[in-house]
């Protein structure tokens, strides 16, 4: 495994990590989740994502499970969680000191560890003060209940409105982004963020690496019958996603692309994630699995993702043709 420093944090990340999102407390059962789970971490990765509102709080009360279970020690591991979407009455949502701070009391008793690694504001929210959010990450913080506060979603804007408050009252500022990031989806991260990068020394976690599994492959010849687009009422958003006109342009780029995969002898999911891990700008990849073996394919990727390279990368771009373009004063 490789590690990257979480921005211009000390926190060292593995460059891949594992997310609940749509699989702990819902896909899978607790067996199978602690099976993906040791399989990660024996693979290397120390960094497992996490958000109140996965499966209702199911997923973090899973993934306390097993942390209780395989008693890992506590130095060995990153957990995150997340707060905005905690219920639909006044206070267990938005970003205001109380839902901030019981959401987080929550999700340690959830995850049954004594202090949350990194703590997400999922979303922004534009009925607080940002001065109220921005005190509430840092009392919990001095609290010793979180060790490092970022945003998920935020646009540049916003993170550095955060940042300015936290330097204008001597607060802890924003040390990290958890926005998504892939092939199909850069113009946030490659240029909306680009100063934040060197400016404040942002870190990073993307999400969705694969487009919601576009870039596997394996929606190239239609969805599957044992996708969970199609097995999942819930997930109906991804089967039209994936028949919409513009997904079709984009499965034609993705055939395309798994004729490059196989000069490099991958796999189309090890080429997007070794395109990803190619960005500098990336502190962790956030992998998701359904199964064990889906975990050993995406730990490969640091394996391979070093033969992915600059005129290979001029290759990817020319079937891509969607660079974000840095404007030039």
């Amino acid at each position: 495994m490789e590690y990257r420093r979480l921005g211009k944090s000390g926190l060292q990340v593995s460059a891949l990590s594992l997310g609940s999102w749509l699989t702990f407390g819902k896909q899978i059962d607790e067996k199978l989740a602690e099976d993906c789970m040791v399989a990660a971490y024996e693979a290397g990765v120390n960094f497992f994502d996490n958000a109140e509102v996965y499966a209702n709080g199911m997923s973090e009360i899973v993934m306390g499970h097993i942390l209780k279970r395989q008693n890992w020690d506590r130095t060995t591991f990153v957990v995150s969680s997340k707060v905005f979407w905690g219920g639909e009455l006044p206070n267990q949502k938005g970003l205001s000191r109380k839902h901030v701070m019981e959401a987080c009391h929550a999700a340690l008793k959830r995850l049954q560890v004594e202090y949350l690694d990194l703590y997400f504001c999922h979303r922004p929210d534009h009925l607080t003060p940002i001065e109220e959010t921005v005190r509430a990450m840092h009392d919990l913080i001095t609290q010793g209940k979180v060790l490092y506060w970022g945003t998920s979603e935020w646009t540049a804007q916003q993170i550095m409105e955060a940042y300015a408050v936290a330097r204008q009252y001597n607060l802890t500022p924003p040390t990290m982004e958890q926005p998504q990031y892939n092939m199909f989806h850069r113009e946030r991260f490659e240029k909306e963020y680009h100063r934040l990068y060197s400016e404040i020394g942002l870190g990073t976690t993307i999400w969705s690496p694969l487009a919601s599994g576009l870039l596997t492959g394996k929606y190239n010849e239609g969805i599957p019958a044992d996708s969970r687009a199609t097995k999942h009422e819930d997930l109906a958003w991804l089967k039209e996603r994936f028949t919409s006109p513009e997904a079709q342009q984009k499965i034609q780029k993705v055939r395309e692309l798994g004729a490059i995969a196989k000069e490099l002898d991958m796999t189309t999911t090890l080429l997007a994630l070794g395109w990803c891990l190619q960005n500098p700008n990336v502190s962790t990849v956030i992998t998701g699995a359904s199964h064990v073996e889906q975990v050993h394919e995406n730990m490969k990727a640091i394996d391979v993702y070093q033969r992915i390279t600059p005129d290979v990368m001029e290759r990817i771009e020319t079937i891509l043709d969607n660079k974000p373009k840095l404007e030039v004063y």
